[in-house]
Order: C-alpha cells, then sequence, then structure tokens
C-alpha cells in the first residue's frame, strides 16, 4: 500500500495487475517532483515521490503518482497473490552451492515476496558453520547446527563438541536436521542411529527445539526418539510425507509438522492433501527445503526452489483446509517462532 502527494492510499501493486489484464504491455517508472502545497502524510515526507506511466501501444494511458517504485518481484508476488502475508521459511539450506553465484539476490527477492524470517540449516559441521556465518550477517535469517542421518559416519565426539560450540552462537535457535533415513543409506544404520541418540541427548542437554528428518524407518524412529523424548512444541517434523497413523503420533507427542512444496503437486502430493486438514492450526508450519523440491508454479520455471517460494505451499495449504491464507499465514508465522523461541525478536 503506497500514499500518493495528497494522501490517498493507492494499492500499487494491485494497480499494476489490473492493467496487465487490460492488455498494457508496458510499465514505466520515473522520478518526479512533489509539487508544493500538497497534503502528505508525515509517516511518507521523506520518500521521493514517483509516478508510474502505464502504456498501451507505445502511447501514455495513464499516470499515477507514488511514493516509492514496486521492484519487479514485488509487483509479481503481490499480484499474484493479493495478500501482505508475512512468512517464515522455517527450513532452507542457503548454504548451498546453487546459491553460490547469485546468493544476494535470492534473499532479496525472499524479502520481495513476504518472507521476513529464515531458518537455515545444518547437516554437517561445515554447512552448520556456514549457516551461523549466513545469520549473522543477514538480518531476520537464524541457523540451527547438527548432523543429518546421510552424514552419520562422519560424525565423532569431536564434530558434536565443535556443533555445541557453535551452537552457543544467539543466532542458532535449534539443533537439526537429524534422525533416520533407511531409503538412501547414505550412511550405516547402526551409525545413523548412534549419533541420532547422541544428538538428541545434546540436544537436551543445550534445551534447543529439534528438527527432526525421518524416512522409511518403519517405526525405529519413534522407538529411538522416545529414548530421549523432546517436550511438547521443541521440536519439528521437517517435510512430513508420512502416513496417518505417523502423524497422529507426532501430534499426540505436541511436535510441529513441517509441510514443503510436495503439497502443490498433484501426484506426489495426493495423500498428503488428504492428511493436511487433520492438522491442528497451532501445530503447523511451513517450509521450502531449498534448494529441493520446488513447489508449482513456480516448479514450471524454476528447477531451484527459494525461501521466496515458501508463499505458494502457504497458499496451497490454505486452499486444502479451506481457510483464509492471511488468516492461516499468521498463525504459521507465530507457530514457528514459538518453536524456535524467538517471539521477542519478532
Amino acid at each position: 500500500m503506497f500514499v500518493t502527494a495528497s494522501g490517498r492510499a493507492v494499492n500499487a501493486f494491485a494497480l499494476v495487475l489490473k492493467f496487465r489484464a487490460q492488455g498494457v504491455n508496458k510499465v514505466e517508472y520515473g522520478a518526479v517532483r512533489r509539487p508544493a502545497g500538497n497534503e502528505v502524510s508525515p509517516l511518507w515526507e521523506w520518500l521521493p515521490a514517483t509516478i508510474i506511466r502505464v502504456r498501451r501501444g507505445g502511447l501514455p494511458q495513464k499516470n499515477i503518482q507514488l511514493h516509492r517504485k514496486p521492484s519487479p518481484t514485488e509487483a509479481f508476488y503481490h499480484c499474484c497473490t493479493g495478500t501482505d502475508m508475512d512468512l517464515f521459511d522455517s527450513h532452507c539450506h542457503l548454504d548451498d552451492t546453487s546459491y553460490s553465484g547469485d546468493r544476494e539476490t535470492v534473499f532479496e527477492r525472499a524479502r520481495a515476496a513476504g518472507v521476513s524470517r529464515m531458518m537455515t540449516i545444518g547437516v554437517t559441521l561445515v554447512t552448520s558453520r556456514t549457516a551461523v556465518d549466513l545469520a549473522k550477517t543477514h538480518p531476520g535469517v537464524y541457523a540451527s547446527v547438527g548432523v543429518h542421518p546421510h552424514d552419520a559416519q562422519e560424525c565423532s565426539d569431536a564434530v558434536l563438541a565443535s556443533l555445541v560450540s557453535l551452537s552457543r552462537n544467539p543466532e542458532v535457535r535449534a539443533w537439526g536436521e537429524i534422525g533416520l533415513d533407511f531409503n538412501r543409506m547414505y550412511s550405516p544404520r547402526d551409525e545413523q542411529e548412534k549419533w541420532f541418540v547422541q544428538q538428541l541427548e545434546t540436544a537436551a542437554e543445550l534445551g534447543l527445539p529439534l528438527i527432526f528428518h525421518e524416512r522409511d524407518s518403519g517405526g525405529r524412529f519413534l522407538e529411538l526418539l522416545r529414548t530421549c523424548l523432546p517436550p511438547a512444541g521443541a521440536a519439528v517434523i521437517h517435510c512430513f510425507s508420512g502416513n496417518r497413523a505417523e502423524l497422529t503420533s507426532y501430534l499426540n507427542l505436541g511436535y510441529y509438522i513441517g509441510i514443503t512444496g510436495i503439497v502443490t503437486l498433484k501426484e506426489r502430493g495426493e495423500s498428503l492433501r488428504r492428511l493436511i486438514p487433520q492438522i491442528p492450526a497451532d501445530q503447523l508450519v511451513v517450509e521450502t527445503d531449498a534448494p529441493y523440491l520446488t513447489p508449482e508454479p513456480e516448479r514450471r520455471r524454476h528447477r531451484r526452489n527459494e525461501p521466496a517460494f515458501v508463499r505458494s505451499v502457504l497458499i496451497k495449504i490454505a486452499e486444502v483446509r479451506g481457510e483464509d491464507p492471511d488468516e492461516l499465514g499468521r498463525r504459521v508465522f507465530d507457530n514457528t517462532c514459538r518453536l524456535y523461541r524467538i517471539e521477542a525478536l519478532v
């Protein structure tokens, strides 16, 4: 929402969408002087005025004076959704090498899409260090530390000691991603189980909430989890894709359920969509798992996922649940802040 030089509120994004729907093929922005004598809201007095020149067939059709130029990304996301949701990507991997060439632009696109908070995940000692570095240099970005089950065979007491030291940084708000993955078996089962339990105990000593990864463990994940059970509200099941019985077990333990772009996929997300209405609104969080699991409709144009796309996940969940996306977005944002204990920082 913007304020004109006369003080009238104008939704620039909605106007841009309206003009484009009418066949406008070009929208230009240019600086103009604010005419003397116009009444301007004090909140906006310091901002430069801009003007939108809408062209159809090369001829100016409409001029609208605004106090800030919306970026193309802002216009795209606002026009596509019609909402100003404040979003929290609860799980992404911003250290990934796929972002090496444009990481700062990825952050900019996330902000423009309304993603004001991001949790970047550690899966090894190296990536945990990078996650902390990114969180230190980017406001609204937080970090987790831990060893993923895929990398369990590389874990050691020395690695855990280094992670404990790293976790003392205020930017670290969780331990994980940890758990069991008996699907790909990149690490032997005994190594996965050993370091899963040890990390459960370490996180308990530190009082950090946990981020869990579980795939095809056949009940073993829950069995080991109960040996050092985190309290209700102190864990999230990342990228949930299990069955109804597993969902019920996690919900009964009081854990949050992380939903990714899988929910937007026609075939792969069908079973997940059937379970979405069963998740209480106060136990739901959204995530991208970027750069993986790109949601629809972005996956039609982008192979790589990024935090900006978490909006599509939220909107699909709201559609499946028959709820207002703005209201659900507020609930989910608050849930994520509670999970990572950052209420006072919001």
